[in-house]
């Protein structure tokens, strides 16, 4: 079998290779008590959680705009009546390392459904038991590692808490090369409006210097201000509580000048695009309902 030389370091270098969600067959609408995050339970209360053939339309369109850009575009082995769409969630690449995530026992059959890719990796890693990550905490930026987590001692109340301090230390472990910084996320069981289930849900790196912050995603300010200041002000867009919302900062970049981003998110589009970056607009507002944009359907393997 062809071996696979996956290489990321960043957010927006030039991308090569990823692996995207499947809508194909979500299954039925879940109970509240099934939902994982606030945004879902919102819908499916409200008789508004996206369906199915939305859902697959919208990955299609996705799967679309990564091929124009001529990237190699993987998918997982359809399970029945499951959600595969977010594949952020399931693992992360570090150098030429493949990080499998410790992630809720229900979905453990989400890297399972991904194993023919895994197989063609030399350097595929999993964290111990004790440490809980999840790729959409974990953002790369050259020499550093930001980290979503949360800090508070009801850590184990939130369902929305996915990546705990213990995975700092293990990252700091494992990638002694890289500086790793911890932030402490905004985190609310029921409550979208404040909750930042992932730091992707409230920051992301994107062009070559600049950055979408969300500064009610954060509960330490001082720690906001650390990305403000290494950006720059003048190169941080600061997205509303209605943007956070609807996951403006969630959009994926296939290189420094070129992002894929959901149709409606005007002010956020027109700023990329003042600054030179192509934005290739798709719809993807259905799947946003479940709390996740493009980044979290997106696993880029290689990155130039």
């Amino acid at each position: 079998m062809n071996s696979m030389n996956i290489n990321v370091h960043d957010e927006t270098s030039r991308l090569r290779a990823v692996i995207i969600g499947s809508a194909t067959s979500n299954g039925a609408v879940p109970s509240i008590e099934e939902a994982y995050d606030p945004k879902s339970k919102i819908h499916i209360a409200a008789g508004t959680y996206p369906k199915n053939e939305d859902m697959i339309l919208e990955m299609a369109h996705l799967a679309a705009a990564l091929v124009k850009h001529n990237v190699d575009v993987y998918q997982p082995v359809q399970i029945q009546n499951y959600n595969q769409i977010f594949t952020r969630d399931i693992g992360f690449v570090i150098g030429d390392t493949f990080v499998r995530s410790n992630i809720l026992p229900d979905r453990e059959k989400e890297i399972v459904a991904i194993k023919h890719v895994l197989d063609k990796m030399n350097n595929v890693i999993k964290p111990p038991q004790d440490v809980h990550i999840e790729g959409g905490d974990v953002m790369l930026c050259g020499d550093y590692i930001f980290v979503g987590t949360y800090r508070g001692d009801d850590y184990r109340d939130f369902i929305t808490a996915r990546t705990n301090t213990a995975a700092v230390k293990w990252l700091e472990q494992k990638f002694p090369d890289k500086k790793v910084k911890g932030f402490n996320l905004r985190k609310n069981n029921d409550d979208p409006f404040e909750n930042a289930l992932h730091l992707d849900c409230c920051f992301q790196p994107v062009g070559a210097d600049k950055c979408i912050i969300h500064k009610n995603g954060f509960l330490e300010e001082e720690e906001y201000q650390y990305l403000v200041d290494f950006y720059g002000k003048e190169n941080c867009f600061e997205i509303t509580k209605e943007e956070m919302y609807h996951m403006n900062s969630n959009i994926f970049s296939i290189a420094p000048d070129v992002v894929i981003s959901e149709k409606n998110f005007t002010r956020l589009n027109t700023w990329l695009r003042t600054h030179g970056i192509t934005v290739e607009e798709i719809p993807y507002a259905e799947i946003a309902k479940q709390e996740g944009l493009l980044r979290c359907s997106t696993l880029p393997l290689i990155r130039d």
